[in-house]
């Protein structure tokens, strides 16, 4: 089968590879009909989440028909089409069953205290294979998957395997009540769910930071206030439509690869600080792509992170929901510590929200289609990659189509 293979930082490749096999009695076998692209999977090729061992299937997202179960597996059978939450967990540990399924016990097979398994990614995850390819093996199958109803399309399903429901949890663990002025920093497409996400749970404003106009654009259709933070200062513009105090809540959708303003007023101050970011990039990511004009990492790690409380309210929340390393050391807790932050973070319990977001998409009571900009051939996949790593303007979220 065709799948994308990570064989170094900077160097993924469409290969064929051994279709998957059932390991386990609580295995199933996914034939993939959606699969996508996401930030993580840059972070991987980037470097900027070390730990990639070379020959790992890329891609935690996916939609698909289930083609193979065995007997532990009672609530599916071949033939039900799914939607695969991008976390991995057991369902049986009491994390799990406390909604955790991102710290599940049992899921990683590097022990209790490794944390998130998830498709696709590290060694430290796993590693598990993950869902750009023709075909998945999908552990814990009877909790791996969700079923589908009939009315909700690919497009659709293939948003709830991961983005949205990150952003949703994002929003969940926020914090958020009725009346709150909210503040996302990225525009991405997990930041664009964040935004819809902080409305359903009451915000009644939102403000929205990015230094892509394309992207920017996507967020006012949301209802976003926007913010470019290469025209303006961030930190000082949310301020000021705050009355001074900043936002309740403010939702970090960016992580590790943070990008610094290269013009504007917050430019200068940045500019003092690239030395600084250097440094951290140098810890963080000790090895990065040498081809210089694709999937370089940010060059400013803790820039998103320090705006994040410089914008937030005192005793306000700080929900953390970009990703980072473990690498990284470079928080600015000392500034949040005496401004009496909650602050709020983690890789998404996918499990707890994929039910309730499939449910609502089927009512018709949200549609996230309009995140969806582009859906490619697999055979395309790494033009596609390269143009999503750019983010070129109309390029937020890419779906594949295996087969095609």
């Amino acid at each position: 089968m065709k799948a994308v293979v990570f064989h170094g930082v900077g160097d993924i490749r469409l290969d064929e590879v051994p279709e998957p096999k059932i390991q386990d009695p609580s295995d199933a076998i996914v034939e993939i009909t959606a699969s996508a692209i996401c930030g993580t999977d840059l972070h991987m090729i980037r470097g900027t989440m070390p730990g990639m061992q070379p020959g790992t299937i890329l891609g935690h997202e996916g939609v698909g028909v289930v083609r193979e179960v065995r007997a532990e597996v009672r609530n599916f059978r071949p033939g039900d089409r799914v939607v695969i939450p991008s976390t991995i967990g057991c369902g049986s540990c009491n994390y799990c069953r406390s909604g955790y399924f991102a710290q599940c016990d049992e899921a990683n097979p590097n022990g209790k205290l490794a944390g998130t398994s998830f498709f696709g990614g590290p060694q430290q995850t796993g590693p598990f294979d993950g869902l750009q390819a023709e075909y998945a093996r999908v552990p814990h199958a009877n909790v791996g998957l969700v079923r589908l109803p009939d009315n909700v399309t690919d497009d659709q399903a293939i948003l709830l395997s991961d983005i949205y429901p990150t952003g949703y949890f994002g929003a969940d663990i926020a914090e958020i009540r009725d009346g709150d002025v909210v503040a996302v920093f990225g525009c991405g497409p997990v930041g664009l769910f964040a935004i819809l996400s902080a409305y359903q749970f009451g915000a009644a404003r939102v403000i929205a930071v990015d230094g892509i106009p394309s992207r920017l654009d996507m967020a006012r259709t949301l209802g976003a206030e926007i913010v470019n933070y290469n025209e303006e200062d961030p930190v000082e513009v949310i301020r000021s439509l705050t009355g001074g105090s900043g936002a309740d809540r403010v939702i970090d959708a960016v992580g590790v690869d943070s990008e610094r303003p290269k013009v504007g007023p917050a430019a200068g101050q940045a500019e003092q600080q690239a030395g600084q970011f250097e440094k951290e990039l140098q810890q963080i990511a000790p090895e990065t792509n040498t081809d210089g004009k694709v999937f370089k990492p940010g060059d400013a790690p803790s820039q998103a992170g320090t705006w994040a409380v410089q914008a937030c309210a005192k005793a306000g929340t700080l929900s953390i929901i970009g990703v980072y390393p473990q690498t990284d050391q470079f928080f600015p807790i000392g500034m949040a510590m005496n401004k009496n932050l909650t602050l709020t973070m983690g890789n998404c319990n996918h499990r707890k929200y994929v039910p309730t977001l499939v449910s609502m998409v089927e009512s018709g009571a949200i549609d996230p289609i309009g995140v969806l900009t582009n859906v490619e051939p697999m055979t395309d996949v790494l033009t596609a990659y390269r143009e999503f790593d750019q983010r070129k303007p109309g390029w937020v979220k890419v779906e594949l189509v295996p087969g095609v």
